[in-house]
């Protein structure tokens, strides 16, 4: 939500207002027309309409109205249409391309009658042909246009209230922690983006395997050398064989990246260019709260997590005589073993610069991760109804990315690196899985299985990742180079030398750097405490989760943590104000040495109000402009002999504090 283009959006928008009503009038007209609202995407954009009034840079109020009209208008011109045409519309083109929509709008129209109007407006592909039969009815217009002016509004306000929740919640989020909003967004769409390809791909899959099949049928015969080969994996009067063509056009593809991929990283010397710029991005998101949703899943993949699940499948298999399956899933992870160890041995790969003594290319823990969960989704899907043979997939896509964008996040493992180390597991998986699926084997309950399997993996993930998320962490810890200064230096002008406020995306959040303490942090906050400042803890996923309960006093929720140049504060202090808001100081380490011993902090003071739209989330952002809580911390610290001067880079106050003689 932080790319150029909205951002370009939203400053049009703030110079064009007028012409933004335009533009939703325009959208919600065309969602309405009919044949036109098939093609126009007119849901994901009023969700973003209603983010960006959300942002405040539209009124509400304006934006409704002008959605309303809108469809008001697209109805008003289906309604038009069919009047007109009448019945005849089923052999006028291109309506003739449609019959299925007008015959069950008409269907709906003749159960419902007027109230169907409204019930189209939230039924989708037929809400642009119920008005065009409301039309061919000859509904008078003094009936259809009131209710179709309340199913309009109802619309425009129901349509565009999520993405105005999801605005007004960014808008608050961005300005106390942007980075957190666009790490956790990201990670739902490459989530979103990694389910919805698989479930895709399946789909396809499943619905041409058929046809597949009898061209690769028809091709055999005509080469009657070759084909031999292809009727000896996949036989028509065997039910597996559509699914073994399916395996085997997935390892062509998928053997065909992995060696492409191989060549070109091997052709580099290393990570490529679009590595180094994911890493850089990635690493610039570091704060303290995404840390700790994403050092979990790094550790998904681990084998505290993968191995009891494994051994419960096996043996249930043994249990059950399945011979041929835990023979062929051992082999699966066996030979991958082996195969993912030979190749990180014998390919040489930079490793990134946060990366610990772990890191390998192919990564060990996705290679095997994907093996695992893979050819589990291989062994078990057959044995489900078509319609449900995807989830099993779905699951093991879900579960790797996951634990790739844990790692890569945390810069454990380049973006080529994860991508080679999946496609090499993917393909290991295709080549057993044909060697499994080619054998004709008697069929049994899958289901147990598949919840021991699961379930043992959800136990393992509960208790492994609180005990592996922290020691993670602290060996992924970001090392801030030193630089070493004299404290005369410092105090002259080295101080300027510094940030004068924090390089984030979001403008909202590049806070003014108005503090320098040089010495122990200690000192700083007796003396704070000392004027009714107290130390707030780190605010944890539980204290975002319960920013939802509103109802609560906004003094008993949390400000959320902030980062500078990807470190967690060293301080966070807190002072309740009776005028409703909270005055906070913040420190992080500055990266300078003074004197060679003592070290020298950088810090924000702000004055920060609770807010609340919409009742939907409340959290603590900054008060733009006010001084309050900077000349509070002024007053008291003025026995430390602090110093004020202002920044050249942002013009504001900065003050200079040197504890290091009271320590």
């Amino acid at each position: 939500m932080n790319s150029s283009w909205l951002e370009s959006t939203i400053a049009w928008i703030t110079a064009h207002p007028n012409a933004a009503g335009f533009a939703i009038f325009l959208v919600a007209f065309l969602d309405s027309m009919i044949l036109a609202g098939i093609v126009v995407p007119a849901l994901p954009l009023l969700i973003a309409i209603g983010t960006i009034v959300g942002m405040g840079h539209i009124d509400p109020l304006y934006a409704i109205v002008s959605a309303a009209l809108g469809a008001v208008a697209g109805d008003g011109l289906s309604y038009w249409v069919g009047r007109r045409w009448g019945h005849s519309l089923l052999q006028i083109w291109p309506f003739n391309k449609y019959p299925g929509l007008i015959i069950k709008a008409e269907t709906l129209f003749k159960r419902r009658g007027v109230s169907s109007i409204i019930i189209a407006r939230f039924v989708g592909a037929i809400r642009p042909f119920v008005p065009a039969i409301a039309g061919m009815s000859r509904m008078p217009v003094r009936r259809y246009l009131p209710i179709n002016l309340f199913a309009a509004l109802t619309w425009a306000a129901l349509f565009l209230l999520p993405g105005m929740l999801l605005g007004a919640s960014y808008n608050i989020v961005a300005a106390v922690a942007d980075r957190l909003a666009i790490v956790v967004g990201g990670l739902l769409l490459t989530t979103g983006m990694a389910v919805a390809t698989v479930y895709y791909a399946w789909k396809w899959s499943a619905h041409n395997a058929d046809f597949q099949l009898a061209r690769l049928l028809a091709w055999s015969k005509r080469h009657p050398l070759l084909g031999r080969f292809a009727q000896g994996v996949v036989d028509p009067n065997r039910p597996e064989s559509p699914s073994l063509l399916i395996l085997g056009v997935c390892l062509l593809l998928l053997g065909w990246a992995w060696f492409a991929l191989l060549a070109v990283l091997l052709a580099n010397g290393g990570a490529l260019g679009i590595d180094h710029a994911i890493y850089d991005f990635l690493w610039g998101l570091r704060n303290p709260l995404a840390d700790r949703l994403m050092a979990p899943l790094a550790t998904l993949g681990d084998a505290q997590v993968m191995g009891p699940a494994l051994l419960v499948g096996l043996l249930y298999l043994a249990w059950r005589k399945r011979w041929k399956a835990v023979t062929h899933w051992l082999i699966a992870i066996g030979f991958g073993v082996v195969l993912t160890y030979l190749l990180a041995a014998a390919i040489d790969f930079p490793a990134p610069p946060a990366a610990t003594q772990e890191f390998s290319f192919p990564a060990v823990s996705i290679t095997m991760s994907t093996i695992v969960l893979s050819f589990f989704a291989v062994l078990i899907s057959r044995e489900f109804p078509r319609k449900s043979r995807v989830w099993p997939y779905l699951l093991a896509g879900l579960i790797v990315t996951l634990t790739a964008a844990g790692r890569l996040y945390l810069g454990m493992h380049w973006f080529s690196d994860l991508v080679g180390s999946m496609l090499l597991g993917l393909t290991w998986v295709m080549v057993v899985g044909i060697a499994y699926r080619s054998h004709h084997t008697r069929g049994f309950w899958m289901r147990p299985i598949a919840l021991v399997f699961y379930v043992t993996m959800l136990g393992a993930a509960i208790w492994h990742l609180p005990r592996a998320s922290e020691p993670l962490l602290q060996r992924l810890a970001a090392n801030q180079p030193t630089r070493n200064m004299a404290s005369a230096y410092w105090l002259d002008q080295g101080w300027s030398e510094l940030p004068g406020r924090r390089n984030e995306a979001d403008a909202r959040s590049r806070w003014d750097l108005n503090l320098q303490v040089a010495g122990s942090d200690l000192t700083l906050r007796r003396t704070l405490e000392g004027h009714g400042f107290v130390s707030q803890p780190a605010a944890t996923w539980i204290d975002v989760v319960t920013s939802l309960n509103t109802g609560e006093s906004p003094f008993g929720h949390k400000v959320l943590p902030a980062s500078f140049e990807s470190h967690p504060e060293t301080l966070l202090m807190v002072r309740d104000v009776p005028d409703g808001t909270r005055e906070v100081v913040r420190l992080w380490p500055s990266g300078v040495i003074l004197d060679g011993r003592t070290p020298l902090w950088i810090g924000n003071v702000q004055t920060m109000r609770y807010d609340e739209p919409y009742g939907a989330l409340g959290l603590w952002r900054p008060v733009a402009d006010s001084e309050a809580a900077y000349t509070y911390v002024l007053e008291a610290l003025q026995s430390k002999q602090a110093q004020q001067s202002v920044h050249p880079q942002t013009g504001r106050t900065v003050l200079r504090l040197d504890l290091s003689q009271n320590q």
